[in-house]
């Protein structure tokens, strides 16, 4: 229960004495039609919790309202509409931390802010003075309250003394002083305004006058206080309920100590078995070293008697000494062949090279031979084609019947021949330049056609988006998720039945334009400029999410034209951008605009588009000047508009959106714009589709001409080429009319004499080509003997080196096998001398062993059992020992945790007991309260019943009664009640 400072109702009737000074008119600079306070006396009636002064600035519509000092009893504040009457009750109660909604002027603090400005400021004054002033040695006479409200809607409090010294910021300090002065904000009885004076004095019922009475009277705050410790105690029986619960479960485990405490006994008689074997297991370990060494003795006996390795050693060295003499037998055999082998070998190459000389020799004469005889048959070819020639000129040249020779025929044909020719390629060329003309018109044409169809095609998909968005925004008049898609309702379904499932390890979040709003939707363009595609996208945790969310998209979207997907570990807490943000006095960034429902969603838009970087200038041209006249803000790479256009240190680029798609407002408005759109763009399409068709008939019409000159072109060109034709067999039959005969004659002679030379050069090429031929015969033959002996060498040597190799395998592997047995030999002592050491080193390490014994167990024990039976048994009375002090703990512990579990347990049974003494006797106390909170609401109530309906309740409290009435002249009505 709050605070409260007060008295007991009793029947000796209370005079008190009010001051009522009206309110002078002054003038405040900045503010038309506004009358300000006079100056007053203050009385020594009231000592805290008095209303001082107010001051406002920026708030409302008034830009500066001055100091109002007021007095300690009634204050009237008078004056026409608009000169802030409103407006210092509304700043009183938001000033002394009261809800915007509370005041009945605004939704919102940003609603009180004056429009084009940045912030508000409240700042109210309240009286601290007497005995039960609020920490006078720290605020002193007078508490300063000093609000400051930004244009988005924040707000800063801040207490100060009365030296101005600021003492503290929070919430919870304004609180506890608006309790201590029992100032109530939300009791119609302190604070009236319009509407609830409306309401209170046109109702008639008697049910929201007793309620009214209620709560003026602090009873209902009362009943609520009962009712809040009853719950509190019901909660509390509970919660001792639940104690002696676990008050059974302390019990348990106190009895089980205690039941540990009981076994100390078996414990000790466990340690002493283990000393025990302890001993057993020191002289056992001598004993098995006892052993170890006898068996080192005999075993190094055993080897010294060993010969074996010197036997076969001197075995293997007889075997070597042999084969090497049979070895030495065939090498002497290999050299005296080798040395015949060499002597042929030189031989044989010089007449190798002998060979060679001949056999070239042969070869040149040989090729002198075949170009005499070649030369010859071309010769005889010649002369055969002269003849040839003689006899056809003689033949052809014969008068004709009118006494003209066949090639002045010819010539007569060939004139007219190229006049028709010359006429074809004119009229070729007059139909190329027709063709040319006509295929330019028809590029132009199907250019003009082309263009038309792209002009069409644009407004044809122009003309199919906005029909889309007519339809998601009809469709998101029911749903709004629509307007990112007519599948994102099926798709976020799918996505929470996964996640019911279990298919994801988190689940996905998005679109994330669903996930984000506007602290300003003046600003809906500029950001949704600034993030585009992401609008649409998901975030998924990890890849295993990212893979599930891309099969249920597939199921609504094709490949290609899906949504975003931004892989990125989830986190709780947003990215520390101290140091990275842009900042700037006067324009925010993206991030400061917006508002996320999580964490995540502001994470990944800083992560992948930046936005803490990104600011938002209202107009072009301050933006331009920001970003491009000097150097950038800090931190600043980008800016937008809010028409959306994007800003740069370097370039500038204007925006396609002139409206806002995902933030829009005005449903209907938005959609009577698309409808007229799309009006326009059917009338559009239908006026560019009858152009097109005008356009394709001409086309087809020019197309038509063109094939028809095209082909007369090509049957000319036929026709040219068939006359050069022509003319070339003519002129190629023409030049072998007419030779000199004569001339043709002396050449035969000429070239038969030629012939007969030519034929005595070949029969002396061939005399002299049979001679070299002997040559090379005899010197082969030569060649040959002198091969075929040394292959026969070779032969004979193979085997011998074939043998020499065996000897020299088997001689390395005897001179293997000896170092192997030196080295064994070698071995087999130093293993004896190991084998001495080593006895030497067990001898010592026994006598340590009987030391170490010794100092266990002076006395030697007979042992009868192994080592390893005597080491099992030892590690099972050390697990059995450890589980034992793990679940009982060593002696000293467990004795220690007895006593605790003991006092712990009488302890919490004293507090079970105390606590239900404390509720027994706690109801005992509320029955009384209950019965006296009756007898005095009954009587306030008669008493408030006789004086209700006269004048003001008569109640007694430390406090402001503000009342505000709608009226020219009389506003505000501020009592500054004192208590006698």
């Amino acid at each position: 229960m709050s605070k409260r400072k007060g008295k007991v109702i009793s029947d000796v009737t209370a005079v008190k004495s009010r001051r009522v000074t009206a309110l002078g008119a002054e003038d405040v600079p900045n503010d038309t039609n506004h009358q300000g306070p006079g100056s007053f006396t203050h009385s020594a009636t009231g000592d805290i919790g008095l209303i001082e002064s107010i001051t406002l600035k920026n708030f409302m519509c008034h830009h500066f309202l001055s100091p109002f000092q007021f007095g300690p009893n009634v204050n009237f504040i008078v004056g026409n509409n608009g000169s802030g009457k409103s407006a210092i009750l509304t700043a009183l109660i938001v000033g002394l931390g009261g809800k915007a909604t509370v005041t009945n002027r605004g939704v919102s603090l940003k609603d009180f802010v004056k429009t084009g400005e940045s912030a508000a400021d409240i700042t109210v004054k309240l009286r601290n003075r007497g005995p039960d002033a609020y920490k006078r040695d720290v605020y002193g006479e007078c508490i300063s309250i000093e609000h400051r409200i930004s244009s988005d809607g924040c707000r800063t409090c801040k207490l100060k003394s009365k030296s101005g010294q600021l003492i503290s910021n929070k919430k919870e300090e304004l609180t506890a002083i608006l309790d201590h002065f029992n100032i109530q904000l939300d009791n119609p009885v302190s604070i009236l305004n319009q509407e609830m004076s409306k309401q209170f004095l046109h109702s008639k019922s008697e049910s929201d006058k007793y309620k009214f009475f209620m709560k003026a009277t602090l009873l209902e705050q009362m009943k609520r206080d009962y009712i809040h410790i009853k719950h509190t105690k019901t909660v509390t029986r509970q919660q001792v309920e639940r104690q002696e619960e676990c008050l059974k479960d302390l019990k348990h485990e106190f009895l089980q100590r205690k039941e540990r405490y009981e076994n100390l006994s078996s414990f000790s008689e466990m340690k002493v078995v283990l000393e025990n074997l302890k001993k057993a297991m020191a002289w056992s370990l001598v004993r098995d070293k006892e052993h170890l060494v006898q068996q080192l003795k005999e075993d190094t006996e055993k080897e010294e008697n060993n010969y074996k390795h010197q036997d076969n050693l001197q075995l293997c060295q007889t075997k070597v000494i042999q084969v090497e003499k049979k070895l030495q037998c065939i090498k002497n055999r290999i050299e005296s062949l080798t040395e015949e082998q060499e002597s042929l070998s030189e031989d044989n190459l010089k007449l190798k090279e002998q060979v060679k000389i001949i056999s070239k020799a042969h070869k040149e004469q040989e090729l002198v031979y075949f170009r005499a005889v070649n030369k010859l048959k071309q010769s005889e070819q010649e002369q055969n084609l002269l003849l040839e020639k003689m006899n056809k000129a003689k033949t052809s040249v014969n008068l004709n019947s009118d006494g003209e020779t066949e090639y002045t025929k010819q010539q007569n044909t060939l004139s007219s021949m190229r006049e028709q020719l010359a006429e074809l390629e004119n009229k070729c060329l007059q139909l190329n330049q027709e063709i040319k003309s006509k295929h330019q018109a028809l590029f132009k044409g199907k250019e003009e056609r082309d263009k038309l169809r792209l002009e069409e095609r644009n407004i044809q998909v122009s003309y199919e988006s906005k029909l889309k968005r007519k339809n998601q925004l009809l469709a998101s008049r029911s749903n709004k998720l629509k307007r990112f898609g007519d599948y994102v309702p099926d798709l976020l379904h799918s996505i929470a039945e996964a996640y019911a499932t279990g298919r994801f390890v988190k689940k996905p979040v998005g679109p994330i334009g669903v996930c984000i709003s506007l602290k300003d939707p003046t600003f809906a363009v500029a950001v949704e400029c600034c993030l585009r595609s992401f609008m649409k996208a998901f975030c998924c945790d990890n890849y295993k999410d990212e893979a599930v969310l891309q099969e249920l998209m597939s199921r609504y979207y094709p490949k290609g034209n899906r949504p975003q997907i931004i892989v990125s570990p989830f986190s709780e807490k947003l990215y520390n951008i101290h140091g990275r943000k842009a900042c700037h006095p006067e324009y925010p960034s993206v991030l400061d605009v917006i508002t996320a429902t999580s964490p995540v969603i502001v994470n990944c838009l800083i992560d992948m588009r930046g936005i803490e970087s990104i600011l938002i200038i209202k107009e072009k041209d301050k933006a331009r000047r920001v970003m491009q006249q000097g150097r950038p803000p800090k931190n600043c790479r980008e800016a937008f508009t809010v028409e959306g256009d994007q800003v740069y240190p370097n370039r500038y680029y204007t925006s396609d959106f002139s409206m806002s798609k995902y933030f829009g407002g005005d449903l209907e408005t938005e959609i009577s714009m698309l409808e007229s759109d799309l009006e326009n763009h059917q009338a559009q399409l239908s006026r560019f589709q009858l152009h097109v068709t005008l356009v394709t008939e001409d086309i087809m019409s020019m197309e038509s001409k063109l094939n028809s000159t095209i082909m007369t072109l090509k049957q000319t060109l036929a026709s040219v080429n068939q006359v050069k034709a022509a003319i070339t067999e003519l002129e190629t039959a023409g030049e072998d009319q007419i030779d000199d005969i004569s001339s043709m004659e002396e050449v035969a002679q000429e070239n038969q004499q030629k012939i007969e030379t030519e034929k005595q050069t070949v029969h002396e090429a061939k005399e002299e080509l049979d001679k070299h031929q002997k040559m090379a015969e005899d010197m082969d033959s030569k060649y040959s003997s002198v091969r075929e002996r040394i292959d026969q060498l070779s032969e004979e040597m193979e085997p011998l080196k074939d043998e020499q190799m065996r000897l020299e395998a088997e001689c390395a592997r005897h001179e293997r096998n000896l170092k192997i047995l030196e080295n064994k030999l070698k071995s087999h002592e130093d293993n004896i001398q190991a084998m001495k050491s080593d006895l030497a080193q067990r001898e010592e390490e026994l006598q340590e062993y009987v030391a170490k014994a010794s100092k266990i167990s002076p006395e030697r024990q007979q042992v009868t059992g192994s080592t390893k039976s005597i080491d099992a048994e030892i590690t099972r009375l050390k697990k059995k020992i450890k589980v034992y002090e793990s679940s009982h703990g060593e002696q000293e512990q467990v004795v220690r945790e007895y006593a605790e579990a003991l006092a712990l347990y009488r302890e919490k049974t004293n507090q079970v007991r105390d606590l239900r003494r404390f509720i027994d006797r706690l109801d005992n106390i509320m029955s009384d309260r209950q019965n006296r909170y009756k007898i005095m609401r009954r009587s306030l109530s008669v008493r408030c019943k006789l004086y209700f309906n006269n004048f003001l309740i008569k109640m007694n409290c430390c406090g402001s009664m503000i009342f505000d009435h709608n009226n020219e002249t009389l506003s505000i009505t501020v009592y500054q009640i004192t208590s006698y």
